[in-house]
């Protein structure tokens, strides 16, 4: 059985792109370090790559970043951090979180130097605890919501009253449509509350989890003659509100019963679990839930008209609200809170019908929610194809991918945008999405599916308006990224020249280098005048040159290990020049091969849009990644940065010249 010096597991409320996102993160990071790690990710199909007991025992610390319950408890014993999953979206966050599990591991002054902020989410706040109790909910009701809110909406296409067999415009199949709709819809409140119980009090808490939402469904029955509590009665619903109190309230009642019946024989074990938790349970939750009736659906009915309130206010402050709220934290608390709200509204709406004012307010609202969630990622689309020459080629290919993901509602996408420059990304999209929610509020758009983008523009009202908004919404947030982009670029240009070493690198140049580096650049391993049509062909070129020189074993995979690193951020600098580096196993020796095309090789993404006429490869092995690597890259970007190193690499066509220059750079 294979064993991981760090083990993980991650989740996120949707389970579509946090939970693989910080994967990925961790991954990577634990790679730099030279660690095994297998992480296990809590997606919206389920857990994946699952941690086995042998592994668990024996990993070396544990790292969980998730905002979902992720069974911890398997994890007792070990050196742990646990974390939102919206700390672990970046390599160098995800590395830090690696870095303190390890120092958990008895080593009290290590882990002493973690900042403050981390350890106060170490030991996980009250605040933290209830979100993540609240999150396991509401991913586990968020498919139901799509489910039957889809299905609803798709039966509107036979007709707005097509589920009525008293109306012109009936179908059968509409009908049936609208009936499973209506029943997955229904159970969203069940669902949020039983799965909040179920992570507080694990199992037990399921029963008088779904009791819980079924009675915020329907309130306490009265019975209108007699005024009396009646089973046979009608009560007034209080929403998803009563089924998040529900949830809360069922978990602790286990938790508390759990005490209670502590002192019981360990043989009763069973009796405990199927028989004294769901009586006591269900009797308590139940009654409470129905004694506080009263008050939830006051608050429900305030909230909802606060809501309306500020509907009435103008789109203009409805649609920046929710604009805002979207586009915060892009998948976070605050975008699921104004999710999940519009959501709620959408439930009450379908079961209004279609025509009433419920309706209309509900699903415009919906419409403003989607329009503000889908445009973030279409942004950094557009910035990304208007503004080329700013971005990374990894930006680049991200924001391409953005262009996907935006138009089917998934708003993750954006998050590694923001995170490189908060300021001013996250108001440039917060602007933008608020622009689309207002004018999809103008536009009167309504939206009877909770989610799927413009998959369900068919049963979108004004589509073609709704379509308009989210464009300009998404232009100009975009025009604004590329403004901001261009000016970083333009000031990181200026700076650089201010950064050029002036006495040490001539100095270097005149010293005697050191024996073990004299001889580093091969002059065999220089070519000066090839013609390459591509990146990926000069990149091609220098792995098999390396197997011919002795320097690599397997050319797949050196070149695998350069386009790797092309992924994570294009290694074009200025001026025609580039310093691809390959970190593998299958480089047998740290070397460096020469490559220039006197044409220049397009497609190269550069910091200064120009094509690369010399790439200086590195090629270290896998073993001495961070240590040779590091040590050799930083004196070849060191040396670029002096303009006599550079024009006489650029302006030389003696392979043994180029040769001497750089091994004098490498000392």
């Amino acid at each position: 059985m294979a064993k991981f010096d760090i083990i993980a597991a991650t989740g996120c409320p949707t389970g579509i792109a946090h939970t693989f996102m910080a994967k990925e993160a961790l991954e990577k990071a634990a790679a730099e370090r030279g660690l095994t790690i297998k992480v296990e990710t809590h997606g919206q199909v389920g857990v994946e790559n699952e941690l086995t007991k042998s592994e668990i025992a024996g990993a070396k610390a544990v790292v969980v970043a998730a905002d979902k319950d992720v069974q911890a408890e398997r994890f007792a014993g070990k050196p742990m951090v646990s974390v939102g999953v919206s700390k672990a979206l970046s390599v160098e966050a995800a590395g830090k979180l690696i870095d303190r599990a390890l120092a958990a591991k008895g080593d009290d002054t290590v882990a002493a130097a973690a900042d403050v902020e981390d350890e106060v989410e170490e030991k996980e706040s009250i605040g933290r605890i209830i979100y993540k109790h609240l999150m396991n909910g509401v991913s586990h009701m968020l498919v139901f919501v799509v489910a039957g809110g889809v299905l609803t909406a798709v039966s509107f296409l036979w007709g707005i009253t097509s589920f009525d067999s008293t109306a012109s415009d009936y179908n059968s199949f509409a009908a049936m449509l609208k009936i499973i709709g209506g029943i997955a819809m229904n159970l969203m409140v069940p669902v949020l509350s039983a799965y909040i119980a179920e992570s507080i009090g694990k199992r037990p808490a399921l029963v008088p989890g779904f009791v819980a939402g079924m009675i915020a469904i329907q309130g306490l029955p009265v019975n209108a003659e007699t005024g009396m509590i009646d089973a046979g009665g009608t009560g007034v619903g209080f929403g998803f509100l009563g089924g998040i109190v529900g949830g809360f309230l069922a978990g602790y009642v286990i938790l508390l019963l759990e005490k209670v019946f502590a002192g019981l024989p360990k043989n009763l074990d069973g009796l405990k679990a199927i028989f004294l938790y769901p009586l006591f349970s269900t009797a308590i939750v139940g009654l409470v839930m129905l004694g506080i009736s009263g008050p939830m659906a006051a608050i429900n009915t305030a909230m909802m008209d606060f809501l309306k309130g500020l509907s009435a206010s103008g789109a203009v402050v409805l649609g920046l609200a929710i604009g805002c709220m979207c586009a915060f934290d892009m998948g976070g608390p605050v975008n699921k809170a104004a999710y999940v709200t519009g959501t709620a509204m959408l439930t009450e709406a379908l079961a209004a019908g279609v025509g009433t004012d419920t309706y209309n307010f509900g699903t415009n609202f919906m419409a403003a929610v989607s329009a503000a969630c889908i445009v973030p990622p279409l942004i950094t689309t557009f910035a990304v194809v208007v503004g080329k020459k700013y971005f990374s080629q990894e930006d680049h290919d991200a924001g391409v991918v953005n262009l996907i993901l935006g138009c089917t509602h998934i708003t993750e996408g954006a998050i590694p945008f923001m995170t490189k420059n908060i300021w001013p990304v996250m108001p440039i999209m917060m602007l933008g999405s608020s622009i689309a929610s207002i004018l999809t509020i103008m536009f009167n758009v309504h939206d009877p599916a909770p989610h799927g983008g413009f998959l369900v523009l068919p049963v979108v009202e004004n589509g073609p308006l709704w379509v308009l908004a989210i464009l300009i919404g998404a232009v100009v947030g975009g025009i604004m990224f590329v403004a901001f982009k261009k000016y970083d670029f333009e000031k990181n240009q200026k700076a650089a020249p201010a950064a050029k070493p002036v006495e040490a690198p001539k100095a270097a140049a005149v010293e005697a280098p050191k024996s073990e580096a004299a001889d580093f650049v091969k002059v065999e391993n220089v070519f000066v005048a090839e013609d390459f049509a591509s990146r990926d062909e000069a990149l091609s070129f220098v792995s098999n040159q390396a197997v011919k020189a002795g320097i690599a074993g397997d050319a797949d995979a050196v070149m695998n290990a350069f386009l790797a690193r092309e992924a994570e951020g294009t290694t074009g600098m200025m001026e025609g020049f580039a310093i691809p580096h390959a970190k593998s196993d299958a480089i047998t020796e740290a070397a460096v091969i020469v490559v220039k095309d006197e044409s220049g090789v397009t497609g190269w993404d550069t910091m200064d849009g120009a094509p690369v006429n010399v790439a200086i490869a590195l090629l270290i092995p896998g073993a001495q990644a961070g240590t040779t690597h590091l040590k050799i890259l930083s004196k070849v970007a060191e040396a670029l940065m002096d303009e006599d190193f550079r024009a006489t690499v650029k302006g030389s066509t003696d392979a043994a010249e180029i040769a001497k220059t750089i091994n004098a750079r490498l000392v």
